[in-house]
């Protein structure tokens, strides 16, 4: 089940969740360092961490579930957010050069296999994709005060296996949040030296893995899952749903 959008929203608006915004970010722009001229897609709630791909993507979009919900983003200047049914992605295939999937996939239930089909779909044949989910083995699994409490956490070897069973081949993989999931004036105050040791010392007991995957250009012969070709849309204008919420996500956009 899909958290709901206004507890994603508050979430990264609260002290713990800017400080889960900074350290992750940092991972995926490790990862991604440039992005200049293509199309970046975020897949799920991503808006916390798309920011600082707008000045350098060509294309820019968050494609909200619309189960989950949706907000309006940026805050200011063109919309780049768009409700969407995340199995069936209003893109034409092979048209995105970076895919975020991030509070999606844990949360996907039954259908995660048939999520990430759609995922290398949409992927341009260089395309990457990078997935953070709930670290089994963490403690912000553990706690549902986050939105990285609900839905199914992942070991690496259960990631690894959805990703190539889907055609995926991961390519690098990370770690983050070994800060401890706390609300607290000493833990904020704290976070980066948290987040040093605990990636030096227990990088397995993280609380997000993040995993870069590369697509594979071989025939999908998985039955009943074909890729289905879709009208594309303009990336810039949300698409009509029955449950738009008209809420601003302010302070979310990370970039300049």
């Amino acid at each position: 089940m899909q958290v709901d959008v206004a507890e994603l929203r508050d979430f990264y608006a609260s002290p713990l969740g800017g400080v889960a915004r900074r350290i992750i970010a940092q991972r995926i722009r490790a990862h991604w360092r440039r992005a200049d001229g293509l199309t970046v897609m975020g897949l799920g709630y991503a808006t916390p961490y798309l920011g600082s791909f707008r000045t350098e993507a060509r294309r820019l979009t968050a494609l909200m579930p619309a189960e989950q919900g949706g907000v309006l983003w940026p805050s200011n200047g063109p919309i780049r957010s768009v409700l969407v049914d995340e199995e069936h992605l209003p893109l034409a295939d092979n048209t995105v050069d970076r895919l975020l999937m991030v509070h999606c996939l844990e949360t996907a239930g039954g259908h995660a296999r048939s999520l990430l089909r759609e995922a290398w779909r949409v992927l341009a044949p260089e395309g990457r994709l990078i997935v953070i989910v709930p670290n089994r083995r963490g403690v912000w699994a553990r706690r549902d005060i986050t939105p990285f409490g609900h839905g199914q956490p992942y070991s690496r070897a259960q990631l690894d296996r959805r990703l190539t069973d889907a055609l995926f081949t991961p390519i690098a993989w990370d770690s983050a949040l070994h800060v401890p999931p706390v609300d607290r004036r000493f833990v904020m105050r704290w976070s980066g030296a948290f987040e040093s040791v605990g990636t030096r010392v227990w990088p397995v007991f993280g609380g997000i893995l993040l995993v870069e995957a590369r697509k594979e250009m071989a025939q999908p012969l998985i039955k009943g899952l074909a890729a289905k070709v879709v009208r594309p849309i303009t990336a810039t204008v949300p698409s009509p749903v029955k449950r738009v919420r008209p809420v601003r996500d302010g302070g979310m956009d990370t970039g300049p």
